[in-house]
């Protein structure tokens, strides 16, 4: 038997002849060395795949947790973007708003209009640079702050909207006021007599005038010189066939010496509309009109009320 050989018996079966292999200890050496690298590279790359088959497993955990922070933020920011949307409406009608107030009081071409500004401007800060930002973090705390800011702007846009319903009242009362002002000429001629005291055409003695003498054809119309309600339609002692409006506010007109009446008590009257005919019934030396403007009873100058040339 060789010193340098192992031998291998092999027994094929319980009849079987035994087989004999020798194997040189060099080739069994290298033999047993190749299988244990084998199985070394084997079981290596067996720890490979296992640790990789886990980080698999902890990436889709994690994938799956991106998905539903994604889809989170997605719909808070579909939230946002729809409240945003709202915000601007919600501007673009104050400023519709804004601009019938000062179609309504020529409220932008007073010195006070120019001081202040009732519109306002600006995003707040809310840039499209800034909200492209945001998305691109995708961070809660960008978010938060985001919803943080639009409920600031919620709140400024019912402050404002309050603000404007008072505006808007206010501004209606003074409508109401410069239209119910007397402001225009009752009828278009010249001035034959002032107010405030005069010589009388019929006695040639000093008497007050309370109101002005306006010479125009016969049949001409008179016109009310704000808005108001006729409170007296027919024939006074000296002003013949007169009206007299109530305008609110204390103020009174009358309109004297007319040909006709336009109008009758009760009737609500528009300023420029025609309410009688230039005549000279009463005490009167030709046609005109007699015009007075009374303020809580008092008459006062008509000419500190007309505004027309």
């Amino acid at each position: 038997m060789q010193k340098d050989a192992y031998t291998i018996v092999v027994f094929p079966g319980s009849t079987g002849s035994p087989k004999r292999i020798q194997l040189s200890k060099k080739f069994a050496k290298t033999a047993l060395i190749s299988l244990l690298v084998f199985s070394l590279l084997l079981g290596g790359a067996g720890v490979f795949f296992v640790k990789q088959y886990l980080n698999y497993q902890d990436d889709q955990v994690a994938l799956a947790s991106l998905k539903r922070q994604e889809k989170i933020q997605k719909t808070q920011i579909d939230k946002f973007s729809k409240q945003v949307r709202s915000f601007e409406t919600e501007m673009a009608r104050l400023e519709s708003f804004e601009k019938k107030l000062r179609i309504i009081t020529s409220f932008e071409n007073s010195p006070k209009g120019k001081e202040s500004n009732l519109g306002v401007g600006g995003p707040y800060g809310l840039s499209s640079h800034s909200f492209t930002t945001s998305l691109e973090k995708e961070t809660q705390s960008m978010l938060d702050r985001l919803s943080g800011d639009l409920g600031i702007l919620t709140n400024q846009i019912k402050m404002r909207q309050f603000s404007f319903q008072e505006l808007d009242e206010y501004l209606k009362n003074q409508k109401s006021l410069l239209a119910s002002t007397p402001s225009i000429w009752p009828s278009r001629g010249w001035v034959t007599s002032g107010f405030g005291y005069r010589k009388s055409p019929f006695t040639g003695l000093p008497e007050k005038h309370e109101g002005l003498d306006i010479a125009a054809r016969m049949g001409s119309e008179v016109r009310s010189t704000a808005d108001g309600k006729v409170i007296l339609s027919g024939r006074e002692n000296g002003y013949g066939n007169m009206v007299e409006i109530d305008h609110g506010y204390g103020v009174l007109t009358r309109y004297g010496h007319n040909s006709k009446n336009l109008v009758k008590v009760g009737d609500k009257v528009k300023r420029g509309q025609a309410i009688a005919l230039v005549g000279s019934t009463g005490r009167s030396t030709g046609p005109h009109v007699h015009y007075e403007v009374l303020l809580n009873g008092i008459p006062v100058s008509p000419r500190n009320y007309i505004l027309e040339d």
